[in-house]
C-alpha cells in the first residue's frame, strides 16, 4: 500500500494522475477513487462524493479500508483495497499525515510519499486557486509542517521544479516497489 501526502498544493492530484496515466492497462497497479463528503466538482480530485449520512452508514456496514476526518471533510478508501492486496498488486491511494496511524493499522506494508515544495510555491499555487488570501496562505503555511511524524518508510518527493521532473521520480519509485518481492 502506497499512501500519497503532502501539504495543499503540492501537486499529489497532479503527480498521481502522471503516474496513473504510465501505469494505465496494468491488471496489476491500482490508483483508489476515494470516498469523500464533498461536492463531486469540489477540488481537482477525482472521487465519488457521498453525504455524511451516506458515509456514516457505509462506515457502519464496513464499506472502508481506513477512514479519517481532515478540513471538514471525511474522506474513505473503500475495503476492496484488502483485495488487491491481497493479490498481490501495488495500491496507491491520495492519504493524509494526520491519518497515517489509521493507514499503518490497516496496512502493515506502508510505504508513505510524502510530496513537498518549497513554501514559496505552495503559496503561489494556493493564491492561483483564489480560495484565500496571500496573507492567510503564508500563515497557514507558516503554522505546518511539511515532514511526516511518526515511524513511517517514507520516500519524499519535492515538487518545486517541473511535474515532469517530480513525476519522473514517483514513477520510478512506483516501479521500484514493482520489483520488491513481498516477505
Amino acid at each position: 500500500m502506497v499512501a500519497v501526502v503532502g501539504p495543499s498544493g503540492a501537486g499529489k492530484d497532479t503527480l498521481m494522475a502522471l503516474a496513473a496515466s504510465r501505469f494505465a492497462g496494468r491488471a496489476d497497479v491500482h490508483f483508489v477513487r476515494r470516498i469523500i463528503t464533498r461536492a463531486p466538482d469540489a477540488g481537482s480530485e477525482d472521487h465519488d462524493s457521498v453525504s455524511e449520512a451516506d458515509f456514516d452508514a457505509m462506515e457502519k456496514a464496513g464499506a472502508f479500508a481506513v477512514w479519517w476526518n481532515a478540513h471538514g471533510l471525511r474522506y474513505g478508501l473503500p475495503a476492496d483495497v484488502f483485495e488487491r492486496l491481497t493479490e498481490g498488486h501495488l495500491v496507491i491511494a491520495n492519504g493524509s499525515r494526520s491519518a497515517l496511524s489509521r493507514f499503518r493499522e490497516a496496512f502493515p506494508r506502508l510505504k508513505v510519499v510524502n510530496i513537498t515544495a518549497r513554501a514559496d510555491v505552495l503559496a503561489a499555487r494556493l493564491e492561483a486557486r483564489g480560495r484565500e488570501t496571500r496573507e492567510d496562505i503564508l500563515q497557514r503555511l507558516a503554522r505546518g509542517s511539511l515532514t511526516v511524524d511518526g515511524e513511517f518508510d517514507v520516500a519524499e518527493i519535492d515538487n518545486s521544479g517541473t511535474v515532469e521532473e517530480a513525476g519522473s521520480k514517483v514513477i520510478a519509485l512506483l516501479e521500484s516497489l514493482l520489483k520488491t518481492p513481498s516477505p
